[in-house]
C-alpha cells in the first residue's frame, strides 16, 4: 500500500485571512473605545468616568500598536513568523481590559 501525499498548502491564503481577522478585531476595538468615550462624556461627566474613558483610549492604542505590527509582519513575507508570546499576551490583556473598562462605564 502506498502512502498518500498530503496536498500542498497554499501559504498565501492563511496569512491573508489572519491579517483580515486582525483588521476586524481592530475595528471592533475601535467601536468599543468610541462607545466607551461617548458614554463617559454623555450624561453627567465625573472624574471617574473621564479616567476610565481615557484608560479605554490608552488600551485601544496599545492593541492598535500590537495589531499594526502583526498586520505588517503578515504582509511582509509568504511565511511570517509566529506571533510572539509577548505580543499575544499584550493583545489579550488590552482586549480584556478594554472590555472591562467599557463594561464599567455602562454599568
Amino acid at each position: 500500500m502506498s502512502a498518500v501525499a498530503a496536498p500542498e498548502r497554499d501559504p498565501g491564503l492563511q496569512p491573508e485571512r489572519t491579517r483580515l481577522a486582525w483588521r476586524r478585531t481592530t475595528l471592533s476595538g475601535t467601536v468599543a473605545a468610541v462607545l466607551a468615550v461617548r458614554t463617559a462624556l454623555h450624561g453627567g461627566t465625573s472624574a471617574t468616568r473621564l479616567v476610565v474613558g481615557a484608560l479605554c483610549c490608552a488600551l485601544w492604542l496599545g492593541f492598535l500598536l500590537v495589531a499594526h505590527r502583526r498586520i505588517h509582519a503578515l504582509a511582509a513575507t509568504d511565511r511570517p513568523a509566529a506571533l510572539t508570546p509577548r505580543y499575544a499576551t499584550a493583545a489579550a490583556l488590552c482586549t480584556v481590559a478594554l472590555a472591562a473598562c467599557a463594561s464599567a462605564l455602562v454599568l
